[in-house]
């Protein structure tokens, strides 16, 4: 008996209590940058008259099923689901659009007027853990419902860009767009792309010879340089956009010349998500390495009517919030505030009662 409790005590003692894998804990010193940079994000949104939406991080499974797209790679592979005790699948929200989607919807938000919103929180992906990559991460999302042309697209833009430049990163980013037309559109050229790639099968990676029969459109993403040089003998996306499509992405693009944004055409930008359509754009930096996106959205204008709503048009974009966090301390030479401004000292025990006292009239006379 001694000698089984010895071995128990011996096996407790190796036994590391730590986090999960790719989950982390946000320590207090981080935290303070965290909420310096929140800071100044809620008030340019609250300037562009956004409201804050608060989204339940739990949603039924079907919602992004549906949404999303089956054969994506958060779907089949990267997603949080279980069922819980009567049976029903849930799942812990691997992004924020849809369910804010489906909020407007159930709340009736859309009958009175356009929405513009933003959240912020946590979002799970079972993805390989890696630099500015979690299986847990924090996003802010900005979504606009019930509003239709390139104007609201550039005051996207522009409120990232001013982000960007409130925070002193601007000139390391660099800002990418591209029209991906319609969803019929979008099949047409898929159909072409997988024609073009099965006759060219033996110079594609591996990863893109298995997404070329569950999702050839991210192959467009690929980073391996020998599948980017085979892709630009191929089918190009902008050659199927029909007149509505290409006259939308011309107007964007004067308006980004007009007010001053500096942009590049990416005719390979795709989102990794079934919803999207015309609009699409990222934020990308090459000061983190392969993890360069740091903001990414655009239109998904059948989302809505998707899920049962009306007819509704709509934009958004999300920005990987320890994306930015490691940007940040890359490229400025940030200085963690110091918030104690005022430090009572004790020498006596007998004072200790008169400086709670103190302490307390101060908190009262200057508050925070």
């Amino acid at each position: 008996m001694q000698l089984f409790k010895k071995i128990k005590e011996i096996l407790l003692m190796h036994i590391k209590n730590e986090s999960i894998r790719g989950i982390h804990d946000y320590l207090p010193k981080e935290i303070i940058l965290w909420n310096y940079v929140e800071k100044i994000i809620k008030k340019i949104l609250f300037s562009y008259c956004y409201n804050e939406i608060r989204l339940p991080i739990l949603e039924y499974t079907k919602l992004f099923k549906h949404t999303i797209g089956n054969i994506t790679d958060i779907v089949e592979k990267e997603m949080y689901s279980f069922e819980d005790r009567n049976n029903n699948k849930l799942t812990l929200r691997p992004e924020g659009t849809v369910g804010c989607a489906r909020a407007n919807i159930q709340h009736h938000l859309l009958n009175d007027r356009e929405q513009r919103l933003w959240y912020l929180g946590p979002m799970f992906r079972y993805e390989r853990p890696q630099k500015g990559r979690y299986r847990q991460f924090y996003q802010m999302g900005v979504e606009v419902f019930g509003l239709k042309g390139p104007d609201i697209d550039v005051e996207l833009i522009l409120l990232t860009k001013n982000f960007w430049r409130t925070l002193g990163i601007e000139k390391y980013l660099i800002l990418e767009v591209n029209s991906i037309g319609s969803i019929d559109i979008r099949n047409k050229y898929k159909k072409d792309l997988v024609r073009f790639l099965k006759t060219n099968e033996s110079f594609l990676d591996k990863d893109s010879k298995y997404r070329l029969d569950t999702n050839p459109l991210r192959i467009l993403d690929s980073k391996i340089l020998s599948t980017q040089i085979l892709l630009k003998n191929g089918p190009q996306l902008n050659h199927y956009l029909d007149e509505n499509s290409s006259i939308y992405f011309k107007k964007l693009c004067y308006f980004m010349s007009n007010l001053g944004i500096s942009y590049t055409i990416n005719n390979n930008l795709i989102r990794g998500l079934d919803y999207y359509n015309d609009t699409v754009f990222e934020w990308k930096t090459n000061k983190l390495g392969a993890q360069d996106t740091i903001c990414a959205g655009g239109r998904y204008d059948h989302l809505i009517e998707k899920l049962g709503g009306p007819k509704t048009p709509a934009i958004g974009f999300a920005i990987g919030m320890e994306r930015l966090i490691l940007l940040i301390k890359a490229v400025s030479s940030f200085m963690i505030p110091y918030f104690i401004d005022i430090y009572v000292l004790v020498f006596d025990d007998s004072f200790k009662l008169n400086a709670i006292k103190l302490s307390e009239l101060i908190r009262s006379k200057l508050p925070t």
